[in-house]
């Protein structure tokens, strides 16, 4: 196993990585709108998803992969009333790329964040 890290992406806020490398494939942490620096993104559900896809984009690359190889997602939202919104902005993202992919509504996330995304994919 290798963990991944990259500066194109907000550092881990707690004792986990923001990816691990096992057996050719990469699973991510789940990424919120964070920015690298460790900002917030303060916003909406549609801004702070526009960083949660750059942030899980940019591990997703730092491991050897990238979003055309997504086997799976799992989308935590704090209000499900988003879904439309963030449907929208992860269609945009995968194109024509369809991983399966869960979605659930949690009652809070890191940070307060409005979304969270993790993924699984092949390097």
């Amino acid at each position: 196993m290798q963990s991944v890290q990259t500066p194109n992406a907000p550092a881990a806020i707690g004792p986990y990585s923001q990816a691990m490398i096992a057996n050719g494939m990469v699973f991510t942490s789940g990424q919120i709108a964070l920015k690298p620096s460790g900002e917030m993104v303060e916003g909406d559900v549609s801004e702070q998803c526009v960083q949660v896809l750059a942030n899980l984009k940019a591990v997703l690359e730092a491991a050897g992969s990238s979003l055309d190889k997504v086997i799976k997602t799992t989308i935590f939202l704090d209000n499900m009333d988003d879904f439309s919104a963030v449907n929208a902005l992860y269609a945009e993202s995968f194109g024509n790329h369809k991983p399966a992919r869960s979605t659930v509504a949690v009652k809070t996330l890191p940070k307060n964040a409005l979304v969270e995304i993790d993924a699984i994919a092949l390097i």
